[in-house]
């Protein structure tokens, strides 16, 4: 982390960190795609990240910490928090399918499962549903 962040409040560095958690994932397979590209974009406008810090975000997000809850509600939480901001447009594309299954995998979701939450996850952003709603059919569809 630089040095220029110790100057950021806490939730700005919380958007920063949810933000570089997001370019993790897009560079999973090693290139950040077209889309992926445009998403990371809308991504930053809507955690109200200037050009600046993303420019060294997308540089140096390996130097950004990973901040995944241990809790599951939390987790829950963090998904619905993710799926809100990567189809903020209502529109959803195969690459931000792809990077939400990606997220969920990285939240800790039974990677034999992770089709069914991302695929519930979209649908109840999409209807616009709220985190109690949210919660309740994510556990459903994720029942350990």
């Amino acid at each position: 982390m630089s040095i220029s962040n110790f100057n950021l409040s806490g939730d700005q560095q919380h958007n920063i960190n949810h933000f570089a958690s997001v370019v993790k994932l897009a560079m999973a397979d090693g290139v950040i795609t077209e889309g992926e590209e445009k998403l990371l974009k809308r991504v930053a406008s809507k955690l109200h990240i200037l050009d600046d810090k993303v420019v060294d975000v997308l540089k140096n997000y390996k130097d950004y910490p990973t901040t995944t809850p241990h809790g599951y509600d939390d987790r829950i939480e963090l998904l619905h928090d993710y799926a809100k901001i990567i189809f903020a447009d209502n529109d959803v594309t195969k690459d931000e399918a792809i990077i939400l299954r990606r997220i969920c995998v990285g939240l800790g979701f039974p990677t034999d499962n992770v089709d069914k939450v991302a695929d519930e996850a979209i649908h109840l952003v999409l209807n616009d549903n709220d985190l109690e709603d949210f919660t309740k059919a994510i556990k459903y569809v994720n029942r350990i």
